[in-house]
Parts: structure tokens; C-alpha cells; sequence
């Protein structure tokens, strides 16, 4: 009689949070990404790796839809986020970026002072009600950014003041305090140095408790240490997908164990 709940809740923790069928994405005549079939696990890292062009992040910007700005590029196959098709025409683009956030390569903070950068998302969503409101969203979402300490005395100045690694850190605070679901993020250490790669590493690790993490990383070594599931992509094909720990020491496939022991890429 007690075995009934625990299978349930097991079957609660395999329900994807996005799930990608036959997806394919077109620049033009290029056909960039093909036929990728992805589920991506809720409150969990999932790393995209593979050489550079292989399209790990143009399938990343398929998650909520960035490819669209781009007027050559077209998106087929079906990807579904709790079950709803972000493809439908009647989702609002700028609605599913709030609960889809984005954090780029390069730290892009607005020029507007610390607070205005975090403030910007929930003023044009409506979440805060008065002052008191968004002063809360602020604080919290750079104490969850681990950016509050340094930052709690300069909310003032401008974010482009910010080292590089602060900044970046910025960016995610901003991403979290539109209360996304998932954060996509493309190389978000590689413009980074090593400490400042360590503390958004950590940040990753905590945030996970929270969101649905997807990471492009160029780094090997990033993606076996912050993630739990790893994808392989080359030439446009996911090669393969699973397990972290089982993509590198034991691939299915050979070209992932060319790429991961330094054959190419």
C-alpha cells in the first residue's frame, strides 16, 4: 500500500521541463540544426557542448524563441515548455522571455545604475505594486545573484562600473527578477577570469534549486562541473545526451569520445 505515492513522486522527477521534437533550424538555405529530440530535466544543469559552429547555441536560442529576430532564420518541429508549444502563435514572444531568461556571452549590463538594471524587467511586467515592491525584487534577486554585498552601497552607480565578473553577475540577477523558470545561458564565463568563472559556477549550482538551467559551454571541464545532464552536438546532430558522468567516461557514440579526449574540436 505505501509503494503507491513513491512511484508517483518518481514519476514526477522524470517530467520534462522542455521538450524538443524533430526540431530543425534553417538560416536561408543553411540548414543549421537537424532533427534534434531533447527532454530537459526541471531544477537541473544541462550542459551543451561540441566544436564551435556545431549549433549548440543557435538550438539554445530556439528555446525562447531569439532566433526570431533574425529575419532569414525559420524553426520547425515542436518544442514545449510545461506541455505548451512556445511556437503557438498565441504566445506572446516577450512573455515567454520572461519566464525563458537569457544571460550572453559577453556581460551586457543596460547603462542605467545597478538598481535600474534589475528594476527594468519587473517595472515593464508589472510584478511590483509600489517602491517597496521593486526595492525587494532588487535586493533579493542580487542576494540570489551573489551580488549583494559588493553592490548594496552602490545601487546608484552605473552597472558598467562593475568588474567583469560582477557584471555578469548583474546579468543574472536581472534574468532572475522577472521570476523565470529557466535560464538559458551561452558561454556565460568565457569572457571571465578563472575566480570570477568560480563564483558564477557556484552561483549555478545554487540556482538550480530554483530554475532550469541550460548551459552552452566551449569548456569540458565547466560542463562536468556544473551540470547533471550533458548534450553533444557536431555538424548540427545532437550526437548524444545523458548522464553527465556517462557522456565522459563512457560515450556511446565515437564521435563524442573523438571530441571529449582532444581528437577535433
Amino acid at each position: 500500500m505505501n509503494e503507491m505515492p513513491n512511484i508517483e513522486q518518481a514519476n514526477d522527477m522524470t517530467e520534462s521541463k522542455i521538450s524538443a521534437k524533430k526540431v530543425q533550424v534553417y538560416y536561408g538555405d543553411t540548414h543549421a540544426i537537424k532533427d534534434v529530440d531533447i527532454e530537459i530535466q526541471p531544477k537541473s544543469v544541462t550542459a551543451f557542448i561540441g566544436p564551435s559552429g556545431c549549433g549548440k547555441s543557435t538550438f539554445l536560442r530556439t528555446l525562447n524563441r531569439m532566433n526570431d529576430t533574425i529575419d532569414i532564420c525559420r524553426v520547425e518541429g515542436s518544442i514545449k515548455i510545461d506541455e505548451e508549444d512556445i511556437y503557438d502563435p498565441k504566445v506572446d514572444p516577450v512573455q515567454l522571455r520572461a519566464k525563458v531568461g537569457m544571460v550572453f556571452q559577453k556581460p551586457n549590463p543596460f547603462p542605467k545604475s545597478i538598481y535600474d538594471n534589475i528594476a527594468y524587467g519587473p517595472r515593464i511586467h508589472g510584478l511590483a505594486r509600489n517602491k517597496q515592491e521593486l526595492d525587494d525584487i532588487v535586493a533579493s534577486s542580487l542576494q540570489k545573484a551573489g551580488l549583494w554585498e559588493e553592490a548594496k552601497n552602490r545601487l546608484d552607480e552605473p552597472g558598467t562600473g562593475l568588474s567583469g565578473g560582477q557584471q555578469q553577475r548583474l546579468c543574472i540577477a536581472r534574468a532572475i527578477a522577472v521570476s523565470p523558470e529557466v535560464i538559458l545561458m551561452d558561454e556565460p564565463c568565457s569572457a571571465l577570469d578563472p575566480i570570477a568563472t568560480a563564483k558564477v559556477e557556484e552561483l549555478i549550482d545554487e540556482l538550480r534549486e530554483n530554475y532550469t538551467i541550460v548551459i552552452v559551454t566551449h569548456s569540458m571541464q565547466q560542463a562536468a562541473r556544473v551540470s547533471q545532464r550533458t548534450a553533444f552536438f557536431h555538424l548540427g546532430i545532437l550526437v548524444e545526451e545523458g548522464p553527465t558522468q556517462d557522456i565522459f567516461t563512457n560515450p556511446k557514440d565515437k564521435r563524442t569520445q573523438d571530441y571529449i579526449t582532444g581528437r577535433f574540436g
